[in-house]
């Protein structure tokens, strides 16, 4: 009696809600994936089992809170299957992270590999290739041996290019997979524990062959790159490589970077615009074939072998460009969209795209805090939401009209999609990147129809008339579409402000921003507006988040500082290139960072550098050595005193007290990077106290 009086009272007390999920009950499958990818997110963020275990607990209580409301109730329904996907994709992620552990060495060691290579990964040209070799030997490293090792070989190194599938032997500076460098940066140590990689390094000596070989036959997908780059130079050779193979060895860093800043380094990645565009045309094409023949016209289902051929195509394409994870998921997205249409259904809808991530999360979770996942389903989620909205339908859809009308109607719609994909994406890169592309709507209306409907095309059609010898023309319009879009790409990278930064997104503003784009693009009635308000809450408090005022790389070697006039400075002017991009992405920069001995508010010698910053109201003092020289020990303890934070990369000693933070080489094993905000005295770390996480337990760093 008592339960069904409770769900008497509930089930008036929820019926506006009722109504509400009644009129929204083909939207609601659609969350199925997002509560998946609720429970592998917090996962992710959450420090230890208990913790883990706790979400998958409260999963199930929500569920038979669910029960509990009756499961006739849709409300009660909708938050059974809640509950469910969040603690299954929690008990999932966790689940595969512990079955895949690896051995991961725990210090750097100098050591000779013998094993078979599994994968050549080429970098842009001029900075080698980087091995993934399954070990089966290595001397100087004790047992269990990494099932996997990522090995860096320069160019002077490689007396020859290396396949897949070949021994060699090679002695290698190897260590544990390094974690993010300063709070914010990429975390390759999460990424090598779910690719089972121990441990990553780089050449001494050129690799061995083993067992006598002396020459090795490129594969297909090397021979087809080198055949495309043969045909076109330059950087215009790279890209056309990139798209038939997904090889981007040959395209220039300058011109990687203004494909970034335009916002068109999409095009250079193997997803799904590439997939789409031969899945269609694979379709297309076989169809008119068919359809010559009348008696198959009248006797066949024409439809459903030409989606089966483009099928076919798909696949062979991801397997032939690598067979990456984000080329995968946009061949899986790509099936579904052909088995809707076998069956009858719309070409591309919401639950399509909804199956198609939860497939994705069921594979792989990892993925899902990955950029690649977020980016590219938010992408496409926001193009297909957008077209649903029933009056950009009647806009975008065809009419009977002229020429030029028809073609406003065109332009209106990639304009307005891009836009949407751009307000899609830029939370995303802003977080992972700490930066964003403004103008790549507006480039994208050009490149896109540019990509899809010329290069592409008139690419395939090269490489088929190779095979007779006349393929020269259609390499030629090929490369001036592909000059086209360099010239594109570097005229929209020069503009002013092309590029947004924003060197801090506190976790929780994302989450308010993604789960605001979320409730406004996967609901249809007026309660979808609801979502503005935490979107435009996370991304307020995102742009109000103050930047910071030092940031120190775990090592304790780098240290950029923000100075009064807005300059900031290096401490070691010798810093490589990725230590310079890494702290200005982090910085907020867009300009190459100052060495901080030239600015005027720094006092810097050979071993040690003292800069003043003013902030609050008050003057913060920094020290930094930055030498392996000891110092004349009564200076260096009159420095310490007057210092409020001193920074290196070697055990101070105990004598050294600033008045603030000593994060010497001791505090920094413990913290990892440091980013610190002065004008609120935040000190953020890269690592947490008690974090569980098994690249972190296991001694990876």
């Amino acid at each position: 009696m008592a339960l069904d009086w409770l769900q008497t009272g509930t089930r008036d007390g929820l019926l506006p809600l009722e109504n509400w999920l009644e009129r929204e009950r083909d939207q609601l499958p659609l969350w199925l994936p997002v509560g998946l990818g609720a429970g592998i997110g917090l996962w992710f963020v959450l420090p230890d089992a208990q913790a883990w275990l706790a979400v998958i607990l409260a999963g199930i209580g929500a569920s038979i809170a669910g029960l509990v409301l009756g499961w006739h109730q849709r409300s009660g329904r909708a938050l059974f299957w809640a509950g469910m996907a969040m603690a299954c994709g929690c008990g999932l992620v966790w689940a595969r992270a512990e079955f895949g552990r690896a051995p991961v060495i725990d210090r750097p060691v100098i050591a000779s590999v013998t094993g078979q290579i599994i994968r050549v990964e080429k970098r842009p040209e001029g900075d080698g290739v980087r091995l993934i070799v399954a070990p089966s030997a290595v001397e100087g490293l004790p047992e269990p041996l990494p099932k996997r090792l990522r090995i860096s070989v320069s160019d002077d190194h490689l007396p020859r290019p290396l396949y897949a599938g070949e021994a060699i032997t090679v002695r290698a500076r190897l260590m544990p997979p390094p974690g993010p460098a300063v709070p914010g940066a990429y975390d390759f140590a999460r990424t090598a524990w779910f690719q089972q990689i121990g441990g990553t390094g780089k050449a001494l000596d050129p690799p061995q062959i083993k067992d006598g070989m002396t020459s090795a036959e490129p594969g297909l997908r090397e021979r087809l790159s080198a055949h495309v780059r043969a045909q076109l130079s330059g950087s215009a050779g790279g890209i056309a490589a990139a798209f038939a193979s997904g090889d981007r060895a040959g395209i220039s860093p300058d011109d990687e970077d203004a494909m970034r800043a335009s916002g068109l380094t999409h095009l250079l990645s193997i997803s799904g615009l590439h997939i789409t565009a031969v899945v269609a045309a694979a379709m297309l094409i076989a169809l008119r074939l068919l359809a010559l023949s009348p008696w198959l016209a009248i006797r066949w289902p024409l439809v459903l072998i030409s989606a089966g051929i483009g099928a076919l195509a798909g696949v062979g394409y991801t397997l032939l460009t690598g067979a990456e994870v984000p080329t995968v998921r946009s061949c899986i997205a790509a099936l579904l969209v052909l088995g809707g249409l076998a069956l009858g259904r719309e070409a591309m809808t919401l639950r399509l795209v909804a199956t198609g991530a939860l497939l994705v999360l069921l594979l792989w979770p990892e993925s899902l805090v990955g950029p690649s996942f977020q980016l590219s389903f938010a992408a496409i989620t926001a193009i297909v939401a957008l077209h649903e909205v029933p009056w950009i339908k009647r806009v975008t859809s065809r009419h009977e009209e002229g020429l030029f009308r028809r073609g406003l109607r065109v332009l209106f719609g990639l304009l307005i999609t891009g836009l949407a994909v751009e307000l899609a994406l830029a939370p995303i890169a802003l977080f992972h990147f700490h930066k964003s592309g403004l103008y790549g709507a507006l480039a994208n209306i050009i490149a896109i129809p540019l990509t899809t409907f010329v290069i592409m095309p008139f690419e395939a059609l090269a490489l088929a008339f190779d095979i007779v010898g006349l393929g020269a023309p259609f390499w030629w319009i090929t490369g001036q579409g592909l000059d086209l879009l360099l010239w594109l790409a570097r005229i929209v990278a020069a503009q002013p402000g092309a590029v947004a930064a924003l060197p801090s997104v506190p976790l929780a503003a994302y989450a308010l921003m993604a789960g605001g784009g979320l409730w406004l693009l996967l609901w249809r009635s007026r309660q979808r507006l609801l979502g503005i308000a935490p979107f435009l809450a996370g991304a307020l408090w995102a742009l109000l988040t103050p930047v910071p005022d030092l940031l120190v790389t775990g090592d304790g070697r780098h240290l950029a500082v923000r100075t009064d006039d807005g300059p900031v400075g290096l401490l070691r002017s010798r810093a490589g290139d990725y230590v310079r991009d890494l702290l200005a992405e982090r910085s907020g920069e867009t300009e190459p960072l100052y060495d901080l001995e030239r600015l005027p508010d720094a006092q810097c010698g050979r071993d040690l550098c003292l800069v003043d910053i003013r902030q609050n109201g008050r003057t913060w003092r920094v020290a930094a050595t930055r030498s392996a020289h000891r110092l004349p020990w009564e200076d260096f303890t009159r420095t310490c005193a007057k210092a409020d934070i001193i920074i290196s990369d070697r055990r101070l000693p105990q004598g050294c007290l600033p008045r603030w933070i000593k994060a010497d080489k001791a505090f920094l094993a413990e913290t990892g990077g440091l980013a610190v905000t002065l004008k609120t005295g935040r000190v953020e770390t890269v690592r947490r106290s008690g974090d569980a996480h098994p690249w972190i337990a296991s001694g990876a760093r």
